[in-house]
């Protein structure tokens, strides 16, 4: 059971880094391989596509990571900040700014860690709010 859980927490951890690069990078949307991968990450993660994720409340998501074990729920919210910060940027909608302000917000509460790159999104964020 323990190595399942490294397993999903690695998941979890290489997800976001693919995100944070997708959103270094400056394309213009989403590469068919990256298209790809964002959904084998999705499906590894969270076992839904992004427009079943997209169609909860926050609330609702936020219960689903509640759920988990303590210790993974600080990476969740890091991935859903990333995950709805991204889709934002590509999509311009606003219930994803709302939402990754939402779970930024929850990281750095739960973290205790003072990251600015979350902060810098969470104040470029907070216009389309």
């Amino acid at each position: 059971m323990i190595h399942d859980k490294d397993y999903l927490i690695r998941i979890v951890k290489q997800f976001s880094e693919f995100l944070a690069k997708l959103l270094l990078e400056k394309n213009e949307g989403i590469l068919p391989d990256h298209q790809r991968l964002f959904e084998t990450y999705m499906n590894d993660t969270f076992k839904m596509t992004f427009e079943e994720l997209a169609a909860k409340t926050t609330e609702e998501i936020t219960l689903l990571i509640e759920a988990k074990d303590e210790s993974h729920q600080i990476p969740y919210y890091e991935l859903l900040g990333h995950l709805f910060y991204f889709k934002f940027k590509e999509l311009a909608i606003q219930e994803f700014a709302r939402k990754s302000k939402s779970f930024y917000e929850y990281y750095l509460q739960k973290s205790g860690i003072f990251s600015m790159p979350i902060v810098s999104r969470i104040g470029e964020l907070q216009p389309h709010l």
